[in-house]
């Protein structure tokens, strides 16, 4: 009982021992200023963060094979993702009628490589036969381009500054073409075995592609409960409106962009038509294809067309003018507000410094999946910024001054000041 006692009461006096030290480490300068500030805990997450970033970049070469497989894989998630959020709504819509869903997928299929097959069929040869009668007319049009430059007076030395460009593409046609490209397709597959690896790849993607998008298509509800299942009780609403959120902006985004890219291509090829344009076929799906990337696609898309009209005619350059006129019209005022409305929510000037810098690093994938990427981001981003303000404390005062600030607000100038 002794040796009880004797051992309890030195516990206590541990006990006390702790207690006073560390009252008096909660006293300090240092842990006052520096420990118990969670602005400066939050500084040293994110310098310990970059420190590891740092790290990895140092050792990047163990994650080659990783890096290796993410690369391998990457083009048939991403394609399956698209193909996937544009049929999905035609499966849910069957699928809510009563027809099976796996028939429906298969039936779809069958329509998607309907399609394929006219494509391939009809509007291949069209543009193998206008790309090739625009080689066989392009020294017309350099002669042309040479005359026009050469008569306009606000060109100086004009006469000395155009024949030898018209000398460089005296003898411009296939071959040469053929000559400049071998040197580019030789650097970039190196050898026969890239360009086996290459075309392997390529044919282990577009294999992959319907067998994934089948199976998301039967199962891809089950898609979010399996991800929150590993996601901790305390942060599953958060990562639940993270994925509803992300999901809801990536399939309006990509289902819109695809639609009214798709709209504009019928609508400059019936144009291109009408006015006669040549090669209006092979310039109305460039423009259908550059009309995918936001904003800079579309303006990229009718330089082709204007050149093509100016080398014509002037009469023809105001027939094309026309016609994008109109089409940036029914586009602008009908097509895109109610197609894509408004539902990404990102400034103009933001999409454009997303394009520059995504497609800097990343290329033409950048460009074009840049802007659903940044969505994305943004939304996590967001979520996280929500959940790290309401538990890190922060902002706490800053709320109740702002409350403060509020009530003292007199309600005419309030008024005031929000009619202004």
């Amino acid at each position: 009982m002794i040796k009880l006692l004797n051992k309890a009461s030195q516990e206590v006096c541990f006990m006390r021992r702790n207690a006073n030290m560390n009252s008096t480490i909660r006293n300090t300068w240092f842990f006052q200023r520096f420990l118990n500030n969670k602005a400066v805990i939050s500084l040293l997450i994110i310098l310990l963060s970059l420190l590891i970033l740092q790290v990895f970049t140092k050792i990047a070469y163990l994650f080659s094979p990783i890096t290796q497989f993410v690369n391998f894989i990457a083009f048939p998630i991403i394609a399956t993702v698209i193909l996937y959020y544009l049929v999905a709504p035609v499966i849910n819509k069957l699928d809510q009628r009563g027809i099976n869903k796996r028939i429906s997928i298969i039936g779809l299929f069958i329509v998607i490589v309907l399609l394929i097959i006219w494509g391939v069929s009809y509007l291949v040869p069209i543009i193998q036969n206008q790309t090739r009668s625009f080689m066989d007319n392009l020294p017309g049009y350099l002669e042309t381009l040479e005359r026009m430059i050469t008569e306009t007076p606000f060109i100086p030395n004009a006469e000395e500054l155009f024949p030898n460009i018209s000398s460089y593409f005296e003898d411009f046609n296939l071959s040469v073409i053929t000559e400049q490209i071998n040197p580019i397709i030789t650097s970039t597959f190196g050898s026969l075995s890239n360009v086996i690896g290459t075309i392997t790849q390529l044919a282990t993607g577009l294999v992959m592609i319907p067998i994934l998008l089948y199976y998301i298509l039967v199962d891809g509800e089950k898609i979010p409960n399996t991800i929150l299942y590993y996601i901790p009780n305390k942060y599953r609403v958060s990562a639940r409106r993270i994925l509803y959120r992300g999901n809801y902006q990536v399939s309006q985004y990509i289902r819109g962009q695809i639609l009214v890219a798709t709209i504009v291509g019928i609508m400059f090829g019936i144009g291109y038509a009408i006015i006669g344009l040549d090669y209006g076929v092979t310039l109305a799906v460039i423009s259908g294809l550059l009309n995918v990337i936001p904003y800079l696609g579309s303006f990229i898309a009718v330089v082709p067309a204007l050149i093509i009209g100016l080398l014509t005619s002037p009469l023809m350059f105001i027939k094309v003018i026309i016609v994008l006129v109109i089409e940036q019209t029914i586009e602008g005022r009908i097509v895109s507000p109610q197609i894509l409305g408004n539902s990404m929510k990102i400034h103009p000037v933001t999409i454009l410094l997303i394009l520059v810098g995504a497609g800097h690093i990343f290329g033409l994938s950048g460009v074009i999946l840049g802007v659903p990427g940044y969505a994305v981001v943004k939304v996590i981003v967001s979520e996280l910024y929500g959940v790290f303000r309401e538990q890190s404390g922060l902002y706490e005062e800053e709320h109740t001054i702002s409350n403060l600030d509020m009530e003292e607000t007199d309600p005419e100038e309030d008024e005031l000041g929000s009619i202004e």
